[in-house]
């Protein structure tokens, strides 16, 4: 389960909690999805220094990769099963 820890480590003026993964354990697509959208919306609110800003700027590119990670991989599992699927369809029966 992430922890929460406040990005901007001088506390963000909105008061929001953004979530983090710790590194040996890899967020789920909603989690990562998630973090990202609260790193964005922190961002786009300001207040943070410019290194917090960097720090969560560097963190949102990790979740962004992640997430096109999990995206990547749904991809490919429904073309393997759309591929089954066509070649179960395309199929003659053996003549018996």
């Amino acid at each position: 389960m992430p922890r929460v820890n406040d990005a901007t480590e001088g506390g963000n003026p909105s008061g929001e909690r953004i979530a983090s993964a710790s590194p040996s354990a890899s967020p789920s697509y909603e989690q990562a999805r998630d973090e990202l959208a609260a790193i964005v919306l922190a961002l786009e609110g300001g207040g943070q220094t410019l290194e917090q800003a960097l720090t969560m700027w560097e963190r949102g590119e990790v979740l962004a990769s992640i997430c096109q990670s999990w995206l990547d991989n749904a991809r490919e599992r429904l073309e393997t099963v759309r591929a089954r699927q066509t070649g179960a369809t395309t199929e003659t029966p053996p003549d018996g």
